[in-house]
C-alpha cells in the first residue's frame, strides 16, 4: 500500500511551485545548498517512531532547537528562509524546510527527489541528543537510523553520500573541512574518496570510516563509488524518506 498524504488545496500547489522556483535562484546564487540540506535533514532526522515525536514539522523555527548542539549555525538557514515565509505565509514552516532541502540537492546537480506538501507545524521542539554523533561508529548509526528514525541500512549509506555537499566549520562541529574537492557539487565523490584514504584538506569523520568497516554498509560504498546512477536512484528515496518521518499515513 502506498503512503497517504494529506489533502492540500490548488492554491497550496501553486504556491509550492512558486515558492520552488524562488528557492532554485536564491540558493543557487547564495551558494547556501550545504546549509539549506543540513536543515532539512536536521530537521526531520529528530524523528522517534517509538514516541511518534520530532520530525520535520518545522520546529526549527524555535530557538530552543536552534540552541542543540547538533544545530549550530542553523539560525543562520532559519533567517535565510524566513523572507519566504513572509512571501508565502500559507507554506509551512516544515514544508519550507523540506523543499529548501530538496532543491538544494537539485540544484547542485543531484537527483530530484519527490516532495509532498502539507506538514503541520509544531509548537515544541523534539528533546535534544536524537541526531547522529559524527564521533561514533556502525552501532550509533543503526541505532539512530534504524531504531529511532525507522530507516535501513542502505538509507544510511545513501544519505551518507549527501556530505558530497558542504564542509564541517570547527566552530559548530570540532571538524573542519569539506569531504569532496567540490562541495558545491552534488555527485558520488563522497565514495570515491572514501575508498580512496584520507587526503590532505579533505574530511573523514569516524562515522564515514565506520562505513568501510561493516559488512552491510562497504558493498554499498562500492556500488555508490562505481555507479553514480545506482546512487542517486537511493539517494532520492532514502532522501524522501527521511523527510517525510512521522508526516504520511501508510
Amino acid at each position: 500500500m502506498g503512503k497517504s498524504y494529506p489533502t492540500v488545496s490548488a492554491e497550496y500547489l501553486k504556491t509550492i511551485e512558486k515558492c520552488r522556483r524562488k528557492l532554485r535562484g536564491f540558493i543557487a546564487e547564495k551558494g547556501c545548498a550545504p546549509l539549506m540540506l543540513r536543515i532539512a535533514w536536521h530537521s526531520a532526522g529528530t524523528y522517534d517512531v517509538q514516541t511518534k515525536s520530532g520530525g520535520p514539522f518545522g520546529t526549527m523555527r524555535l530557538k530552543a532547537e536552534q540552541d542543540h548542539n547538533a544545530n549550530n549555525g542553523l539560525d543562520i538557514a532559519v533567517k535565510l528562509l524566513e523572507p519566504f515565509k513572509e512571501q508565502f505565509p500559507i507554506i509551512s514552516h516544515g514544508d519550507l524546510y523540506q523543499l529548501a532541502g530538496i532543491v538544494a540537492v537539485e540544484i547542485t546537480g543531484g537527483p530530484e527527489v519527490p516532495f509532498h506538501p502539507g506538514r503541520q507545524d509544531k509548537p515544541e521542539p523534539p528533546l535534544e541528543g536524537r541526531l547522529p554523533d559524527a564521533n561514533k561508529g556502525n552501532d550509533h548509526l543503526r541505532d539512530v537510523f534504524v531504531k529511532q528514525m525507522g530507516l535501513s541500512d542502505k538509507d544510511i549509506v545513501a544519505l551518507s553520500g549527501g556530505h558530497t555537499l558542504g564542509r564541517c566549520h570547527k566552530e559548530r562541529s570540532g571538524f573542519e573541512g569539506p569531504w569532496t574537492r567540490n562541495p558545491l557539487i552534488f555527485d558520488n565523490s563522497y565514495f570515491k574518496e572514501l575508498l580512496s584514504g584520507e587526503k590532505e584538506g579533505l574530511l573523514q569523520l569516524p562515522s564515514d570510516k565506520a562505513l568501510l568497516s561493516d559488512p552491510v554498509f562497504r558493498p554499498l560504498v562500492d556500488k555508490y563509488a562505481a555507479d553514480e546512477d545506482a546512487f542517486f536512484s537511493d539517494y532520492a528515496e532514502a532522501h524522501m524518506k527521511l523527510s517525510e518521518l512521522g508526516f504520511a499515513e501508510a
